[in-house]
Parts: C-alpha cells; structure tokens; sequence
C-alpha cells in the first residue's frame, strides 16, 4: 500500500515511517524542512518537502506520491510554557485546523481510502464523573483559557475527519508519549524536571495521567492506516495513573528522592489554572475500544520501569 506520513520528522513520525517500510509499504515522508529529507531517506521512505500550511505545496505532495492512506501527523510540540499555553501551541493549532484542511483536500483530489490522524487523550475530556473516560464521553465543555483555543483545534481536527464520508476517517487519541525521542525520555524537558525535582506535586496530585509508549502509539497507527476502520480511539496504555503516584514512582526509580508538593494556589503561580487542572482534575483515557476494534495491544502496558529506563 502507499502511504504518506505528513510529520515523518516528528516523534512518532520518526517511530512509523520504518514500521511502515518493514511491513512492506510504499511510504512518502513529507516534511517541511529540506534538511531533514535526508532523514526521512534514511528511514526508507521518499522524502516530500512541503509547508503544511500552504495548501499548493501539500497538494502537489500528495498528487505525486498517489497514496492509498495518510497518516496526519503534523504538531510542533517543543518548549512548552505551561503560562504561555497558547503561545506555545499556536502552531500546532494552526496545523491541526489549516493543515488538516489542506492534508483533508489533497486527499479528496487524489482519491485516498483511509484517513488516520492525531489527537490527543491525555486531557481534553470532561472533569466530571467517574476517573476513567471512553471514546464516548464528552470534551470538556469548559477548560481553562489556556487551552481553549487547543481544545477548539482538537475539536476541530476530529470532526473533519471522522465526517469525511469520502474515505475512512480513523481519529487516534494518543496519551501523553514517553520513550525514544520525546519530553518524558532521559535528557527530555519533561524528564529533567523530574530528576532535579523541579516538577512538584501540586495539591494531592491527584488528575489521571495517560501515557503510551510512542513505539505502541506507532504499532497503533500501522493497524489503524492497514485496517481501520471509521472512529475515534483511544491510544493509551493499561495504567492510569494520578499524577502524584506517578511523580513518587518515578522519582524513586531515579533515587533523586521524594517530589516536592506545593498547594494548589502556589502551582498557579508556576503553572497557570490549566497547570493547575492537568495535576489535580485531569480523568483518564480506556484503551479498551482499541484494543476490541482493532486488536492493538500495547507492548508496554506500564509506564512504570520503562519510563526511567527510557526503552
């Protein structure tokens, strides 16, 4: 099958495109920056060159690579200010609304079968009720002004896709990645916090964390782009946790010793109400509709041990 990765360069785009080439696909990978073609070829994929954010550049991208499915895979996710949300999610927002329009498009023009793209599980659902929610729960329909305007994209991305009656339109809602790669690995911006304890529990610390492993999250995406079919799933691995357990675990794996705790009313002071949210109120995702409709099992159904080992 022909398959197009748009965000071949980013985390998870770096974990798919060589699963999709060893299962014996014919992968294009677009990519905004020409520095990176190389890296895309390394991969065994062909590299396409394209702004996401002009709509002539991603349709002559897809016309020339004639795909049988797409992949949309397209953020810009680095230096996030937990103050400045908006700010720091401008872009992706933008790709999630515009690019989505473009990639959705393209697409149309070049008679594509399935449609699988991102979205995100780890926080955007209702604050209310009980701690694990499904696909069928509600969006909050109240965030914090912080992430307003990225809950309005992710909205957005969603509703396209999965109303494209022209194609199959899968929606994957990945949990927060850790591993190769990403901010929750040694080294990455979210890890390095943890390990000189400069990433508090805030009140009881007690909002539900998702994560998956991003080479699961890649495994998901294979069998969403071969055989998926329309709807939304979540991608998320089998344990849940409240963030304060998390940070305890974590932190003792490391042996940097007990995290720190703060109220609620000093984390605003650091992290602003949504910072606030995702420590204290944030409900998790089941995996459970993914696993029953499109047989993915995670390999790491556990963050704990391999988070810190970064594998």
């Amino acid at each position: 099958m022909k398959i197009l990765v748009a965000g071949a360069t980013g985390a998870i785009g770096k974990q798919l495109v060589p699963k999709l080439v060893a299962a014996g696909h014919e992968v294009t990978g677009m990519t905004r920056s020409e520095s990176k073609r190389a890296l895309v070829e390394e991969m065994g994929a062909t590299a396409a060159v394209a702004d996401a954010l002009d709509p002539d550049q991603v349709a002559t991208a897809v016309a020339e690579a004639e795909p049988d499915a797409i992949a949309h895979e397209l953020t810009a996710l680095t230096d996030i200010n937990l103050r400045k949300m908006e700010q720091s999610f401008e872009l992706t927002n933008r790709l999630r609304t515009e690019g989505t329009d473009h990639l959705l498009s393209a697409a149309r023009a070049a008679g594509v079968r399935r449609f699988v793209a991102q979205s995100y599980a780890g926080w955007p659902t209702e604050r209310v009720g009980g701690p694990i929610k499904t696909e069928e729960d509600p969006l909050d329909p109240d965030p914090p002004k912080q992430v307003r305007k990225m809950l309005d994209a992710i909205r957005y991305v969603e509703k396209a896709v999965t109303e494209a009656d022209w194609t199959d339109g899968i929606v994957l809602r990945y949990g927060g990645f850790y591993g190769p790669g990403t901010s929750l690995a040694p080294g990455g911006e979210q890890f390095e916090p943890i390990r000189r304890r400069q990433f508090p529990i805030v009140g009881k610390g007690n909002g539900i964390w998702s994560l998956v492993h991003i080479s699961d999250a890649a495994d998901a995406t294979v069998i969403a782009l071969e055989r998926g079919t329309p709807g939304i799933y979540n991608i998320v691995d089998d344990d849940p946790t409240p963030i304060g357990e998390l940070l305890t675990v974590v932190s003792d794996e490391m042996g940097v010793g007990k995290p720190r705790r703060v109220p609620r009313w000093l984390g605003r002071l650091f992290g602003g109400e949504a910072g606030v949210v995702m420590m204290t109120e944030l409900r998790g995702a089941s995996n459970q509709k993914a696993k029953r409709e499109l047989g993915w099992k995670p390999a790491h159904p556990s963050w704990r041990g391999s988070l810190v080992t970064g594998r």
